[in-house]
């Protein structure tokens, strides 16, 4: 049979399954879907989404029986010990079963109303039939076939289904002669024997062409089995979890846990895509190597992020993370630190190139920093083992680069903020705060993106700089993880030293643009950010004072900001806030004003009424205005030149991913749903000592479910209350009498004298002069403080956006189907629930990709094959085939981008 024949007779067998009632199970028919399909396209181009929604609405008893006969073909030939034989055990079956599989599963998920058939499907208990073989050995058997009549058959217990589905798929992993060398005769096909060397193996198995892609088939599926996370709420995801999943981390034999968690770490982290590499090599050939990395790590990552629900069962834990948390050997340590930073390294490279686009930037990067801060979070060893020997210096660049690098892009803001608290989970370790003190060198070669100009200090002094950057040019966008930014320079503070003049400066901006009655006014939460910069500058003057006279004369030189809010009263900042708003009426500008940027003077907020509350967050931004010039004099109002940090706002709290169709626009209730999880970020522990903090290394990274009120856990310490928010007297008094400035003000109460003596004589000194008098002055009546380290814990909305993060970037990595590129669209098509699906155009032809008229030939012939019957029949709509055909896949090249939460 030729290859267009067997695509048009299994066509005619996709069309068999909706059109009739209750096929036989021991119908010769079904072994058309193993045995027809030449490739996984096949599978997916002509077993359509529409084909499969019309058997399972109409006929399910069809797709019953045929899920019933492809898996028990595939365990029969796992337990065949010819497998693979090209005449007895053909690994062109295995493979089919697995595609059918692959593609049916998404569409299963999909269905509310199929839950409790699933439950009782794929989790029932089973009998299933035997017959006795010539050996005496137990065999089993689909159905009864004309030639096994007459046989003894019995009835045996067996696992439920979907046990035993990833049972032996975990088994076709290490399966000799499939997925790995075939071996010596007489030899278990299974050996478990881990895919390349690294961490828990010296000596590589050896590849094969065939097995790779074999490998990629198995895992893909895998994926498939356990996406049902893709069709749950990101609120109900951590507290119900998936039962596939759970049974996949609490597997209790250690050999296949370390097998399978090994193989994926190391094919993952071995991976070089600078090795054996010519410019533009990727316009002529793909690297099928590169599609078998990325599902081995997405399948590491969905493995090692799962949390196991309470109530799955007593003692049931996340093996997966455990044993990574086991860890221990440094070897092991700098094999992963090595493998991180080449792949986190190379989009930078790709896009700093001499020659433009002649090397394609990595797809996983965003996935590879995900793997990197899980490591951070189960293995505390490997946390030391970066800080001890200063790693952590390449990680904190690569960090601010990508967290700068997207902070504008909505489709990236998830990213943004694992990037914030990947550091935040580094800066909880003390020896990480003092580890910035080194002077950082090199500067000149970072991207654009994240070098600053005229650069001349330590790793911290870069740090605080970036985070000021964050902060104050990322327009409001990420406020949920403001507090984090704040959080990561009170755990660095109390270690910092010799802290540069600029990044100074940029402290005292950040709190004289928080200390603005309009971003104090703004709403009712905003001073605990104050609050917690008010902590930092205490933490660097009360334990490291002579270290940093670059820091107390910043804060000399901006006293009036700090006496000022002493004083605050609701009448003074309302008043400040009209004048400003008459000054920019004056100006002629309006309430829609640009928001400005680091270099940019901040306007006064839009006019307002002058009996009018202060405006709703976002309408307008905060800065301040003291002086920061070498000049400066205790009577001097001159106007500096401070950044606008934006009231944060509400963005949406799923994953963002854009595909070329066109879907119904978000119901009410998820979008209600995307507001709650906007800022489901991990809860800020404050006040934590170090004493406290050592009794519980574990807990502060506990990442299990919780049955708990969702609502309890909403964390939403800076989320604006909107317009109706009035300040009162009372409201202020809640909190201002309790703001930390007694440190601050009496350093200045006793510095100020010799500051205003200096600047008083006829020729002032320069600024070294007052450097030395503050390294010379110890403050009297100022006890050092604990110092405390503010924590993350993870709550279950927190968890589910968490999760969705992931689940976006698998889903949008698998979104682009084309020729030769190793994904079929697994999810193209499907209704997820996890995150919102937002449309965009297909990409129009390129220089890299013209497609030409042979692509629409093809494409056009492909479209009228999947929809023929469906016109003949008139059983759908043009609309309805239009979506079927973008479903099986012939959305080449269309756009798609994830945002999280």
């Amino acid at each position: 049979m030729g290859a267009g024949d067997s695509k048009l007779s299994f066509k005619k067998g996709v069309f068999r399954l909706s059109e009739e009632t209750n096929i036989p199970a021991n119908d010769q028919y079904w072994f058309s879907f193993w045995e027809l399909p030449e490739s996984a396209e096949d599978v997916f181009t002509l077993f359509s989404a529409a084909d499969i929604r019309r058997t399972r609405d109409a006929h399910l008893e069809n797709l019953e029986t045929l899920i019933l006969a492809v898996t028990s073909r595939l365990f029969a030939l796992r337990n065949n010990a010819a497998f693979p034989d090209a005449d007895t055990a053909p690994e062109r079956d295995a493979l089919n079963c697995i595609r059918i599989l692959t593609r049916l599963l998404p569409f299963i998920y999909e269905s509310d109303q199929l839950q409790s058939w699933q439950d009782r499907f794929f989790w029932g208990v089973r009998r299933r039939r035997t017959r006795r073989t010539s050996t005496g050995e137990s065999e089993v058997i689909f159905d009864e076939t004309p030639e096994m009549r007459g046989q003894t058959e019995e009835y045996e217990d067996a696992p439920p289904l979907m046990e035993e589905l990833v049972d032996v798929l975990t088994d076709l992993l290490f399966y000799a002669g499939f997925t790995l060398p075939s071996g010596a005769p007489g030899k278990p096909k299974v050996s478990h024997a881990i895919w390349q060397s690294g961490v828990g193996c010296n000596t590589p198995v050896g590849t094969t062409k065939e097995g790779e892609s074999n490998k990629i088939e198995v895992l893909r599926l895998l994926l498939a089995i356990t996406s049902k996370a893709m069709f749950l709420p990101a609120s109900v995801l951590p507290v119900k979890g998936e039962r596939a999943l759970t049974y996949m981390v609490t597997c209790p034999e250690k050999r296949i846990v370390l097998s399978v968690l090994c193989s994926l770490l190391n094919t993952t982290l071995k991976y070089n895509p600078a090795s054996w590499r010519v410019p533009y090599d990727h316009v002529v050939f793909t690297d099928p190597r590169q599609v078998l990395v990325t599902y081995s790590l997405q399948m590491l990552l969905v493995l090692l992020l799962y949390p196991v629900p309470d109530g799955s069962g007593p003692g049931l834990k996340n093996n997966y993370r455990h044993y990574l948390g086991r860890l221990h050997r440094t070897q092991d340590f700098q094999f992963c630190v090595d493998g991180m930073t080449r792949i986190l390294n190379q989009p930078i490279q790709a896009t700093t190139s001499y020659l433009p686009g002649s090397q394609k930037s990595l797809r996983w990067a965003p996935e590879m920093m995900m793997l990197f801060w899980e490591a951070l979070q189960c293995n505390k060893r490997f946390r030391s083992f970066i800080i001890e020997t200063d790693r952590v210096h390449d990680f904190v660049v690569l960090i601010v680069y990508y967290a700068l690098e997207h902070r504008l892009d909505p489709s990236k803001s998830g990213v943004v903020r694992m990037c914030v608290f990947v550091l935040q989970t580094l800066s909880t370790e003390a020896k990480f705060g003092k580890s910035l003190n080194k002077c950082f060198e090199g500067q000149a070669s970072l991207p654009a993106s994240v070098r600053i100009p005229s650069f001349s200090g330590t790793y911290a002094d870069y740090l605080i700089i970036s985070i000021y950057t964050l902060i104050t040019t990322s327009k409001g966008k990420l406020g949920a993880v403001y507090p984090a930014l704040l959080a990561i320079v009170a755990n660095v503070a109390p270690h910092v030293q010799r802290l540069s003049s600029s990044a100074s400066i940029k402290l005292i901006q950040l709190f004289t643009s928080m200390s603005a009655p309009s971003f104090l006014l703004a709403n009712d939460n905003n001073h605990t950010l104050l609050h917690s910069l008010l902590e930092s500058m205490n933490a660097i003057i009360e334990h490291q004072y002579s270290a940093n006279p670059n820091f107390i004369y910043a804060i000399l030189r901006s006293h009036k900001r700090f006496e000022a809010l002493r004083n605050f009263t609701l009448e003074k900042g309302q008043e400040e806030i009209n004048r400003e708003n008459m000054t920019r009426k004056d100006r002629g500008e309006g309430i829609d004003s640009p928001k400005m940027s680091l270099s940019e003077e901040r306007p006064p907020p839009p006019p307002s009424r002058p009996d009018s509350p202060p405006m709703s967050p976002g309408a307008f931004e905060i800065g301040g205005s003291d002086s920061d010039s070498e000049s400066d004099s205790d009577d001097d109002d001159t106007t500096s030149k401070t950044a606008a940090i934006p009231t944060p706002t509400t963005t949406t709290g799923t994953p963002l991913v854009e595909s070329p169709t066109n879907t119904a626009p978000p119901s009410r209730s998820a979008s209600i749903s995307s507001t709650i999880l906007d800022d489901a970020v991990p809860l800020q522990l404050r006040g934590m000592s170090e004493k406290a903090r050592g009794k519980l290394p574990e807990g502060a990274f506990r990442r299990q479910g919780s049955t708990t009120s969702l609502s309890s856990h909403v964390s939403t310490p800076i989320t604006p209350t909107g317009a109706g928010f009035v300040p009162t007297p009372h409201w202020l008094e809640s909190w201002l009498p309790h703001l930390p400035l007694h440190t601050i003000l009496t350093t200045i109460s006793q510095l100020a004298p010799a500051y205003r003596e200096l600047l008083s004589r006829p020729t002032p000194p320069g600024a070294e002069t007052m450097l030395e008098h503050i390294r010379k002055t110890a403050p009297r009546g100022i006890e050092p403080s604990l110092i405390k380290t503010h924590m993350f814990e993870w709550s279950p909305l927190a968890l589910g956006w968490y999760e969705s993060l992931l689940w976006g970037f698998i889903f949008v990595s698998e979104r682009h189907v084309s020729k030769g590129a190793g994904t079929v669209g697994v999810w193209n098509g499907t209704a997820v629930k996890l995150f919102r699906v937002q449309e965009t155009a297909p990409e129009g032809p390129s220089l890299l990709a013209p497609r030409g008229g042979v692509d629409a030939v093809g494409a056009n012939l492909i479209e009228r094959l999947g929809n023929v019957t469906m016109r003949a029949r008139g059983e759908a709509t043009p609309e309805q085939s239009r979506r079927g055909s973008t479903d099986s896949g012939a959305g080449a090249g269309a756009g798609g981008r994830t945002a999280g939460a």
